[in-house]
C-alpha cells in the first residue's frame, strides 16, 4: 500500500496537460533573461545609428534654445519635444526586447493560456505566508544562486577588462575614431565573453528547471489508477477508446479478406467474405462484412487478391444482417452459399 503512495511514476500526458492549463509550465527565468540580454546587444547594434541621429538631433534642438525666454509655454514644448524623442529613441529597442522575452518563453513550454493564475485568492493576502514565502529556503537559494553567478560572470569581465587597460598607454596615441573603434571591440569582447559564462549557466538551469518540472509532477500507482478510472467514465474518452477499438478491428478484417474463397455483394451496397476450410470448420465462416464505403474496400482488395467476387444481392444482404464476424452462417443459409462455393469452385477446378 506504502509503494503505491510513493511519486515513483512518471507523470502522464493527462497530468502535463492541467498542470498546463493552470499556468504551471517549466521556465527557466537565467535562459529567458540570457535571451533577451543576447537580443538586447543586438538590437543595440542594429538600431544604434538610428539611435544616435535621434540623440545628436536632440542635443542640437537643446543648444537651438540658448537665449530662448523661459516661460510656461516654451517649457512645455521643450518637455514635450524631449520626451517625445526619448520615446522614439528606446522604443525600438523596448519592442526587440518584449519580443525576445516571448520567444524566449515560448520555446521553453509553447503557447499557453490561462486566467487562473489572475482569479483572485484570498490566501495570497495572508501576510504571515507572504512573509513566509520572502525568507523561504528556496528564496535564499535563489539568491545565493544569482550571487554566485553575477561574480563568476562579472569577475571574468573585469579580468577582460584589467588585461585590455595595459594597452591604454598605446590607445591613447591613436586618432580619436580609432579610439572610439578600440573601445567599443573591447566592450563587444567583454560582452560576449560574458554572456558566454551566463548561457552555460543558463543551460545548467534549464536542465534543472525542467528536472524539478517533472519531478514535481511525478505521480504515485494509485493516483495513475484513480485517473484511468475517470478517463474511463469520460464519454468523449469513451468514444475515442471505441473509435480506436472499431479501426483495430476493420484493419484486422481487411487483413484476412485475401484469405476469402469468394466475396458475395450486393453489388454496391453490401460485400461479405467468406471462407470454408473443411478441416477447421463444419460450415463456411465470415470473415469481413460492410456496407458503401467499406464493401467498396473490400471488394478492391478481393480483386487486388484475385478473390472472386459473386454478385447475389439477397445472399449478400441477410449474411450482411444475420451472421457476424468470425462467426458461421446459419443452417438457413446453407443452401445459398453452398452454390455460391460451388460456382467458385467450378472456376477454380478445386
Amino acid at each position: 500500500m506504502a509503494d503505491d503512495q510513493e511519486k515513483t511514476e512518471e507523470p502522464t500526458s493527462k497530468k502535463i496537460q492541467d498542470a498546463r492549463s493552470e499556468g504551471n509550465v517549466p521556465n527557466s527565468k537565467d535562459v529567458t533573461g540570457v535571451f533577451t540580454l543576447f537580443v538586447s546587444i543586438l538590437g543595440v547594434l542594429i538600431v544604434f545609428p538610428f539611435m544616435k541621429d535621434r540623440l545628436f538631433s536632440l542635443t542640437r534642438y537643446l543648444f537651438s534654445l540658448q537665449g530662448t525666454p523661459i516661460n510656461q509655454t516654451n517649457l512645455i514644448d521643450m518637455a514635450f519635444v524631449v520626451m517625445r524623442e526619448f520615446l522614439i529613441i528606446v522604443l525600438p529597442l523596448a519592442i526587440i526586447v518584449a519580443i525576445s522575452g516571448v520567444i524566449a518563453s515560448l520555446a521553453q513550454f509553447g503557447f499557453v493560456f490561462t486566467t487562473k493564475s489572475l482569479a483572485p485568492d484570498i490566501k495570497k493576502l495572508d501576510p504571515i505566508k507572504g512573509v513566509k514565502n520572502l525568507v523561504s529556503m528556496k528564496k535564499i537559494i535563489e539568491g545565493i544562486k544569482v550571487t554566485f553567478k553575477a561574480h563568476i560572470a562579472l569577475g571574468i569581465g573585469f579580468w577582460y577588462f584589467f588585461f585590455y587597460i595595459k594597452e591604454l598607454p598605446t590607445v591613447a596615441l591613436f586618432s580619436l575614431p580609432d579610439q572610439l573603434s578600440w573601445v567599443v571591440g573591447k566592450i563587444l569582447i567583454i560582452a560576449s565573453v560574458m554572456l558566454f559564462v551566463l548561457f552555460i549557466f543558463a543551460m545548467i538551469d534549464l536542465i534543472i528547471t525542467r528536472k524539478q518540472y517533472f519531478d514535481g509532477l511525478k505521480m504515485s500507482k494509485q493516483e495513475i489508477k484513480d485517473e484511468m478510472k475517470n478517463m474511463e467514465g469520460d464519454p468523449h474518452i469513451k468514444g475515442k477508446i471505441r473509435q480506436i477499438q472499431m479501426q483495430a478491428a476493420q484493419k484486422r478484417m481487411m487483413a484476412s479478406v485475401p484469405e476469402a474463397d469468394v466475396v458475395v455483394t450486393n453489388p454496391t451496397h453490401y460485400a461479405v467474405a467468406i471462407v470454408y476450410d473443411e478441416k477447421k470448420h463444419r460450415s463456411p465462416i465470415v470473415i469481413a462484412k460492410g456496407k458503401d464505403n467499406i464493401a467498396l474496400q473490400i471488394k478492391k482488395i478481393a480483386r487486388e487478391s484475385d478473390v472472386h467476387i459473386v454478385q447475389n444481392p439477397p445472399l449478400a444482404r441477410a449474411l450482411f444482417k444475420e451472421v457476424d464476424i468470425d462467426r458461421p452462417i446459419p443452417e438457413t443459409l446453407f443452401a445459398a452459399v453452398a452454390e455460391v462455393l460451388a460456382y467458385v469452385y467450378k472456376i477454380n477446378k478445386k
